[in-house]
């Protein structure tokens, strides 16, 4: 990867609503026990719940705007959002893939990419660890990882409710109302409980004007919604029981449920760029006066660029060109652009649904003599059936569909002590996961392959087991010696076949049987593999506490992600690699990195820095090519620095500074499996050169109560998201704004917010795919247009 980002964010650390203290002690468990943030030798970042409330952060991944070399990345127009950090992403589309930066809710690891996007409510805290962390959390935080900690019971009684309403500026009128709330207190001496729910109701803002520029006809009754909606219910039970002074059970269960409509592409006019011999080698914006349906040299290369097997390729249809200038291969140009209208046919309300069950029991058990015996049971449950329209536009050509239903397990054992000068952990770890993935193209009723689910069915059953352990020696009162090391059994049990089915709708997927041989021989086509691999992670590090007020660290780590399988879709270019082309190794990476954490002035400010270097063997990075894609294996290289300045200068007024630099290569990247064409140095995806976000705070009294101000600016360089680095492949830079408005009454018990999101109505780019080679298009997804809202919270 060869990428520079430099992330500026200025950010004010807001505490509860009420004037305290803004810049208040932070408690974390990044070492598996509860540590103040400036004596952890991790780079961290760390924000209450209430700090998360007041910056607008209402899903998972809203944090990663506030947190240097921290972005986002994955796939289905923002329905599958996935967290990149330090530059190591992931945003293959199937299922079965695990991401290299693991997040984890209340200790339970969330298995499956798409569950990394979720409601944030009722929340105690935050951590954000960048850099491997396989020791303690596992084989696949090779990147680092994202920990969400919801609120616990407590036996006092206590509550809130939240009620708030908006409204998206754009021409659907869109509105959405959102309800929170969550009680708690209890139940006897010895037992607590707290409830908690959120509900969210969201209209369509991406405005249809479809049959506008149809061509072909309809794909369905219903066809032509308004995108971007959302129907969320989400709920969280939690009890804790005490029967001692020594012994804490917490046993939680957790449900959400969304439905959504189509995913919320747009489109975009490309066009390829070939070479004498019909290789892809360029992908770039249509000019406006071009007619043609690839470029090689003075002549039009067709539609058959070696880009794919030859499948689907220029839509699945024999055309002469464009048939309007500038438009894609079917005439189609977004009259707006980025703005928030478009023409989609295969666009249909409450298609897509997403449905998460967990239910988890820690047992905390002190031992005596400063030992300590913690076990978590995790148990989840996914489901996901989400769909978008190929080419985002109003011709009637295919649409994708990504479902899964998929079950995870894990057990954690975990023994912990320490004496005068030592701390220790050591533990055992169990995961089994069982993921069956439903992904393909269909074809709607009167598209090019009337009827058909092209389909791809993939099983993938993982056992891992672990054992881990991590000490802490204080070489003397200054210095402290860690020492850790994982050791990893990972078995894998996998099975794919690829096909086609008869499609029964736009609501089903992948029915009954495969057919037989509907495009000639070779259909359907079968694969089946097991792998047991043994793993290791590793970590040393010297922390130096010269005085109170500084800590320094250096230290090397191992983190590791297990190796897989490719499920790709029927018409990803494999270069003939056949069965060779569907498994990929593990990737290992060794992180070098040195930093130091500085409190100021009484701890009224506080300077955090890091500075590392990564070296990758087998990096798997997600080549997406023609009509889908494969992860590969390849080097890679980074290195980097951050910054954090968090600092309350005057009563009442707070600000964070943060800075991110990194500068990445993957190596050796081909432009497809099997290219004849040397292979290039690339950047990697997802990863701005520069951003930028900053949020300031200021609170005073007023009106009987407290009233507060703030406003954050978010700015962003451009970026790829196709790991070819072609041209039209890479969103442009943005500069995003907000603002809020709060009161809060004497008592606290009152708060009035409101807010305005996006102000400048600016379109940031979130995801996207290169279809030159399919429709003449890419698909690109942005974040949301400007918002109003307005809130009424009352605490009890």
């Amino acid at each position: 990867m060869k990428k520079q980002l430099l992330s500026l964010s200025i950010a004010s650390w807001l505490a509860a609503p009420v004037h305290a203290a803004m810049l208040e002690e932070v408690v974390v468990t990044a070492q598996k026990r509860e540590q103040n943030l400036q004596d952890v030798g991790i780079a961290v970042s760390a924000f209450t719940g209430e700090q998360m409330e007041a910056m607008g952060v209402t899903q998972s991944i809203d944090i990663a705007a506030f947190t240097p070399g921290v972005h986002i990345s994955g796939n289905l127009a923002g329905q599958n959002t996935q967290f990149s950090i330090r530059g190591v992403t992931q945003n293959d589309f199937n299922d079965i893939i695990e991401a290299p930066n693991a997040v984890y809710l209340d200790e339970g690891y969330l298995a499956i990419a798409q569950a990394q996007t979720f409601a944030v409510f009722d929340i105690d805290r935050v951590e954000i660890l960048k850099g491997p962390q396989g020791t303690l959390f596992g084989r696949n935080a090779t990147g680092g990882l994202v920990h969400y900690l919801s609120k616990k019971p407590t036996f006092e009684t206590e509550g809130y409710l939240d009620v708030s309403f908006g409204r998206y500026d754009t021409d659907a009128d869109a509105d959405e109302f959102t309800v929170e709330g969550a009680v708690g207190g209890a139940l006897s001496e010895t037992v607590a409980a707290r409830v908690a729910f959120r509900h969210n109701q969201r209209d369509g803002y991406l405005k249809n004007l479809y049959p506008e520029s149809s061509w072909g006809d309809s794909p369905g009754a219903g066809a032509g919604a308004d995108l971007g909606d959302d129907d969320t219910q989400a709920a969280r039970f939690s009890l804790l029981f005490t029967p001692s002074d020594k012994l804490n059970i917490s046993v939680s269960a957790n449900y959400a449920s969304s439905e959504v409509a189509t995913g919320p592409y747009q489109s975009k006019s490309t066009i390829g760029v070939l070479n004498d011999d019909g290789e892809l080698i360029n992908v770039i914006d249509t000019p406006a006066d071009e007619t043609r349906l690839t470029i090689q040299g003075d002549s039009d290369g067709g539609a058959d660029a070696i880009d794919g097997d030859g499948f689907l390729e220029g839509g699945g249809i024999g055309l002469p060109g464009r048939s309007l200038a500038g438009g894609d291969f079917f005439g189609y140009i977004d009259g707006d652009g980025d703005d928030m209208t478009f023409s989609s046919d295969f666009a249909f309300d409450d298609q897509g649904s997403t449905d998460t069950l967990g239910f988890n029991v820690k047992f905390d058990y002190e031992l005596g003599n400063g030992m300590q015996l913690v076990s978590i049971t995790d148990y989840k449950d996914y489901e996901k059936l989400l769909f978008i329209d190929v080419d985002a536009a109003p011709a009637n050509q295919l649409a994708n569909y990504a479902g899964m239903d998929a079950t995870s397990f894990s057990q954690e054992l975990r023994l912990s002590g320490e004496s005068d000068s030592s701390r220790w952990v050591a533990g055992l770890f169990y995961l089994n996961i069982d993921n069956t993935s439903d992904n393909g193209l269909k074809g709607p009723v009167n598209s090019i392959v009337d009827g058909l689910d092209i389909g791809t069915v993939a099983e993938l059953k993982t056992n891992s087991y672990s054992v881990f352990g991590q000490m802490e020696y204080d070489i003397s009162d200054k210095l402290m010696a860690t020492v850790g090391l994982r050791v990893i059994k990972e078995e894998k049990d996998f099975k794919v076949g690829i096909g086609v089915f008869p499609s029964l709708g736009n609501y089903s997927v992948n029915q009954g049987e495969f057919l037989t041989n509907p495009f000639g021989a070779g259909s359907p086509y079968h694969y089946s593999a097991d792998t047991s691999d043994t793993l290791w992670t590793g970590k040393a590090q010297l922390d130096y506490r010269p005085n109170d007020d500084l800590l320094l660290y250096a230290g090397i780590n191992r983190g590791v992600k297990a190796g897989s399988f490719n499920a790709p879709l029927l018409g990803a270019y494999l270069g003939g690699g056949g069965d060779t082309a569907l498994p990929y190794d593990e990737e290992v990476l060794l992180s070098y990195e040195a930093g130091f954490k500085q409190s100021f002035g009484d701890g009224s400010t506080r300077l955090n820095g890091s500075f590392f270097y990564y070296d990758y063997s087998d990096y798997q990075a997600f080549l997406f090519v023609g009509v889908g894609g494969v992860v590969v294996n390849a080097d890679a290289e980074n290195y980097g620095m951050e910054l954090e300045l968090q600092t309350s200068p005057m009563e009442g007024l707070d600000a964070m500074l943060s800075v991110a630099v990194f500068d990445a290569t993957v190596e050796d990247i081909l432009l497809r499996n099997g290219s004849p064409l040397p292979a290039r140095d690339v950047k990697p995806t997802y990863a701005p050169e520069f951003q930028a976000t900053g949020l300031v705070r200021y609170e005073w009294p007023a009106l009987n109560g407290m009233m507060a101000v703030q406003g954050d600016v978010s700015y962003s360089d451009e970026f790829y998201y196709n790991l070819r680095n072609f041209d039209a492949d890479k969103f442009d830079s943005y500069v995003i704004g907000n603002a809020q408005l709060n009161w809060v009454d004497a008592s606290a018990n009152w708060q009035v917010s409101l807010a305005v999101r996006n102000i400048t109505d600016e379109r940031a780019g979130v995801q996207g795919f290169d279809l030159a080679t399919l429709c003449g298009c890419n698909e690109v997804a942005y974040r949301d247009p400007r918002s109003y809202s307005i809130s009424v919270k009352r605490e009890f």
